[in-house]
């Protein structure tokens, strides 16, 4: 008999910090790999990747532009 696979999924809204949107990926991800998800979880699932891979490069280009504004000699508020 197959193992239950929990249900991923399809949207849990924006995550709390870039961390759990990276951790929640990366399980993510080894679960798609994994071979052991029927095909209308791989869907949902492969969307939830999306938006967090999404989320997570929204946090490094905000973080990136602080970063240029500390090395012009210039420091402003980071805004998220």
């Amino acid at each position: 008999m197959a193992k239950a696979t929990p249900p991923v999924a399809p949207s849990l809204g924006q995550p709390a910090s870039y961390e759990s949107a990276l951790e929640e990926l990366e399980q993510l991800i080894a679960r798609i790999e994994s071979g052991q998800l029927p095909l209308e979880q791989l869907l949902s699932g492969y969307r939830r990747g999306a938006e967090l891979l999404a989320f997570c490069r929204g946090q490094l280009e905000a973080v990136d532009q602080q970063i240029q504004l500390l090395e012009d000699g210039t420091l402003k508020a980071w805004v998220a």
